[in-house]
């Protein structure tokens, strides 16, 4: 069984923003993240989440980007940002 990412790592009180070697492929589903350096592939399965991603350095936290995001899926947009920032496709800007 998997385990979440730790939250820890992944401060919501900063700024953040897509990290400047991942690349975003619209797909139908979401997109697909390549990481230049590591070539690690990430799937990201919800167009809302593409979009938050690709505004995050728009906003002066991420906890005001993930506040645009209707409030009862806004845990799951936290985990997902948790788990890119954790596989180093986010960078703290």
């Amino acid at each position: 069984m998997a385990t979440a990412p730790a939250l820890g790592s992944f401060d919501v009180d900063r700024k953040w923003r897509l990290h400047s070697r991942v690349a975003l492929r619209p797909e139908p589903f979401g997109a697909m993240a390549y990481h230049y350096d590591s070539r690690r592939l990430n799937f990201l399965r919800s167009p809302d989440l593409v979009v938050l991603v690709e505004r995050l350095g728009d906003y002066d936290t991420a906890a005001e980007a993930i506040a645009t995001i209707d409030e009862k899926r806004r845990p799951a947009f936290t985990r997902a940002l948790a788990s890119l920032a954790v596989s180093n496709f986010l960078e703290s800007a």
